[in-house]
């Protein structure tokens, strides 16, 4: 038995973000997202490719014919707010029952539908079916590193106005070369830094300069979104530096905290050096052995 756990907002949202040139939930053992509400309460919304869980005349729960729970990466279950592992509740049932067959821990989303809308209610819908093209065209959101602060994405990304719309960014950070006239029209504060995704380039030499832009922002409540081309080694290099300045964190405990956010997140070697040199900077010491195959 793979045991319960809660799951935060934040987790299932970035969760349901996560793609690899496409999105991953098109992919068939990614997640199987249950929702243990009343009929009724999941035709009026749900979160975004949620299935109803339901069950027979004798209460045994039904899984869906095309759900193999041993496989799934990800079983996520929710309802409308519970926020314990433990005691009655249609959530909390279906987890244990769940939890039976699965190699994973079962994650039940703490404070439910009615927390989760709350954060992200462009995540809501009243869709039931998706097509696998429907699931590959989901276009996924920048993941979130702070609660309603800090993301993370591509340049697809920083230039959709619905995104910025949605997740009331304010400011953009721009790791990137490309400094096109698009960002021109946009309502955000953008800070460019021109640099190359090499192992020559200099990315310490703006850590600073990045840092203290992004601390002014979240001190005035304004989300922002650190960003480059694919959004895979230059801004997560950039955000590390940021949670290691932010938190006083090590190097280990900043890069555990960004991949979990985005699982294919990968800074070149010669970035992982200079956060290396940004963490003696930090902390007076190096902590983190980036000889360790982990980076």
């Amino acid at each position: 038995m793979a045991g319960v756990v809660l799951c935060e907002a934040t987790d299932l949202y970035n969760i349901l973000n996560q793609s690899i040139r496409v999105s991953r939930l098109a992919e068939y053992n990614y997640i199987c997202l249950l929702d243990a509400r009343t009929e009724d309460e999941y035709n009026e919304s749900h979160v975004i490719t949620a299935r109803r869980a339901k069950w027979d005349a004798m209460g045994k729960l039904l899984i869906p014919v095309d759900v193999e729970v041993e496989s799934m990466k990800y079983i996520v279950v929710y309802d409308s707010n519970t926020s314990l592992l433990e005691g009655p509740g249609p959530a909390t049932e279906c987890a244990e029952i769940l939890a039976k067959s699965s190699r994973h821990p079962v994650q039940i989303l703490n404070g439910g539908y009615e927390k989760f809308s709350a954060f992200y209610p462009f995540l809501r819908t009243q869709k039931i079916l998706y097509t696998l093209k429907e699931l590959e065209n989901l276009q996924p959101y920048p993941v979130e590193v702070l609660r309603g602060q800090l993301y993370m994405g591509s340049y697809i990304q920083a230039t959709n106005p619905q995104i910025h719309k949605d997740l009331k960014l304010r400011a953009l950070v721009n790791v990137s070369e490309d400094t096109s006239d698009v960002f021109d029209r946009s309502t955000c504060t953008i800070l460019n830094i021109p640099v190359a995704d090499s192992v020559e380039a200099d990315l310490y030499g703006f850590f600073e300069r990045v840092c203290m832009f992004i601390g002014t922002h979240l001190d005035t409540v304004s989300a922002v979104m650190i960003f480059s081309s694919h959004g895979i080694s230059r801004c997560s290099a950039m955000t590390m530096a940021f949670i290691m300045y932010h938190l006083k964190s090590s190097l280990k405990e900043a890069w555990t905290n960004v991949l979990k956010c985005k699982t294919n997140m990968r800074p070149n070697r010669g970035f992982v050096q200079q956060l290396s040199d940004w963490e003696l900077h930090i902390l007076g010491k190096t902590v983190t052995d980036i000889a360790e195959p982990y980076y």
